[in-house]
């Protein structure tokens, strides 16, 4: 078992805690730098999707797991990054140029959402992000001088300074170099005064109002961060299926997008890529079952929609800190044996019902 003995400011806000985790996160990036190498060319398509999703991760992450806000319309700035980014391409704005746009065009909508949401929680405010989601989509179906209305939009290939990245291999490797950059942006955002508010937020809004934090900004600028890394993973998505339409956006989508947290585990980065994977590899999981189940069973068109509503009422009923928490559990179980307690981890669970209930 390892015993960390902090002496000092720098060491609680270190990004490494110790070498371990240097260790063990070298030999991850060198797996992901050669997985072209060494995986086909159908999971290294399911890998990017992975990480685009990880993208929207970390911006649910910002808003749900560390700030404590619902939002069921996440899929409305998925497809306003989305849309954006195709817009400009087709106007040859250069992609270097035309992601940040995705991004801040995303936010700046974010905080037209966050404004109005400041006077809401918990149901009211899923219920208003719902409404904003269904609103968007109308938008993006009926505004068809711009988005191609139901006819949809092509999405020209990336091309970064002439070189173009349409290629499996190199479009990974520009996703994962997004990713990495918003994981240790947002790593840096929850080490700062930042993100120490929003954690605040999250355990008790009138304790953080009480200390001088100003809900209003802190919830607005939570909800434009959040915003803006959805918009930016939009722009990669829409580049990835090379043609986009407003289905593609809708409530299900959101409904799929909210899961990443609740099922990888909210107020951890890792439960956002948790999240993405399971959102990825189940429903080929769910295809390859179906090939061993009676045919009345196996041809049905809702089995996959049962199949994730029960794994997820699952794990809000047996596991609501989600696979990341069930990984904590495990890991301090070997850690503690024999000395482990089933009771060790109640004590977080019950502050967050109680808290719920003010």
């Amino acid at each position: 078992m390892r015993f960390l003995f902090k002496t000092n400011y720098q060491q609680d806000v270190r990004l490494f805690t110790h070498g371990g985790q240097v260790f063990w996160y070298t030999v991850l990036g060198v797996l992901l730098l050669v997985a072209p190498f060494i995986l086909s060319e159908y999971v290294l398509s399911q890998l990017v999707f992975v990480l685009i999703y990880s993208i929207v991760g970390f911006g649910l992450m910002v808003l749900t797991g560390y700030t404590g806000q619902v939002s069921l319309g996440h899929a409305a700035f998925l497809g306003v990054g989305a849309y954006t980014e195709a817009l400009l391409q087709s106007h040859g704005v250069p992609f270097f140029i035309s992601i940040p746009c995705a991004a801040i065009m995303a936010g700046g909508v974010g905080v037209i959402v966050g404004l109005p949401a400041l006077r809401l929680r918990g149901l009211y405010l899923a219920i208003a992000t719902l409404a904003f989601g269904i609103i968007v989509e109308e938008i993006l179906t009926r505004w068809e001088s711009v988005t191609g209305g139901g006819a949809g939009k092509h999405v020209k290939p990336v091309s970064f300074f002439g070189v173009p990245l349409d290629a499996d291999e190199t479009f990974y490797y520009l996703c994962l170099f997004v990713v990495v950059v918003c994981a240790l942006g947002v790593l840096n955002l929850m080490r700062s005064p930042t993100g120490r508010a929003f954690i605040a937020i999250r355990d008790s809004e009138v304790s953080a109002a009480s200390l001088g934090i100003s809900l209003a900004r802190y919830k607005t600028l939570s909800f434009a961060i959040s915003a803006a890394l959805t918009g930016l993973a939009g722009a990669l998505y829409a580049h990835k299926l090379s043609f986009i339409t407003p289905e593609q956006f809708g409530l299900l989508v959101s409904i799929e997008l909210i899961t990443i947290v609740i099922l990888g585990g909210a107020g951890a980065l890792h439960g956002a890529v948790f999240g993405s994977i399971i959102l990825i590899v189940l429903p080929q999981l769910i295809a390859i079952a179906k090939d061993f189940l009676p045919e009345g069973v196996g041809s049905q068109t809702g089995l996959q929609s049962f199949v994730f509503g029960a794994v997820l009422v699952g794990f809000i009923l047996f596991e609501p800190m989600g696979l990341y928490g069930r990984w904590l559990k495990i890991r301090t179980y070997f850690s503690l044996f024999p000395f482990y307690r089933r009771g060790l981890f109640r004590r977080q669970k019950v502050y967050m019902k109680s808290d719920r209930l003010k």
